[in-house]
């Protein structure tokens, strides 16, 4: 008398074997999903500071003429960080983890230099925080722009050491956090651009 022993089905092994593989990857949908909602909240100050300016009953004087060459010189200085983001992201395709390294320390140092830049202009601005609703509105938004460059400014940073040589966890093959690095960049990049057309130049 033999005895049989169950055959277990192969297709199961397939399953258990390359199921994980099959899992979708929403990482980038999920930054994208917080940047429109962050992008929201930037839309709130941009309808505060037009209606406030518009509309809200300021004393004479109290709407001041906004000096051009400081905002201008950090317009400049974020869409070149763009581009120079843009080649840290190509030379990591590459596989030049040097190459990006020093384009992601040009774009942090175009971003601080950008802090700098902003904290001059608030030293030289002829009004303060709560001079009136059109200031703090004015400070509260270009705030919160400086507030998000100083983060990705950091995000940077952590990427350029991630994308070292020998152990980084960015490399040609797998470089998702530079990617979303890049994108946030990009997002506070943009929303400057809008930033300085409402706040300087209507």
């Amino acid at each position: 008398m033999t005895s049989t022993l169950p055959v277990q089905p192969e297709s199961s092994h397939a399953s258990d074997s390359h199921g994980h593989e099959e899992h979708a990857d929403y990482r980038m949908f999920g930054l994208a999903t917080f940047l429109v909602a962050d992008a929201m909240t930037f839309a709130g100050f941009f309808a505060a500071y037009l209606t406030f300016k518009a509309v809200n009953p300021l004393p004479e004087g109290a709407i001041y003429e906004l000096e051009l060459p400081l905002p201008i010189l950090n317009t400049v200085l974020l869409l070149v960080s763009s581009a120079t983001f843009h080649k840290a992201g190509q030379a990591i395709r590459q596989n030049l983890q040097g190459r990006c390294r020093n384009w992601l320390l040009v774009t942090a140092g175009l971003g601080l230099a950008f802090l700098v830049s902003q904290m001059v202009e608030y030293f030289t601005l002829p009004f303060g925080l709560t001079d009136n609703l059109y200031a703090s509105t004015f400070f509260a938004a270009t705030g919160f722009h400086g507030l998000h460059v100083t983060l990705g400014a950091l995000m940077i940073l952590i990427v350029w050491w991630q994308a070292r040589a020998n152990g980084g966890r960015v490399t040609a093959e797998d470089h998702f956090p530079l990617e979303a690095a890049e994108l946030y960049w990009h997002f506070v990049d943009g929303i400057w651009v809008i930033l300085f057309v409402i706040l300087y130049l209507l």
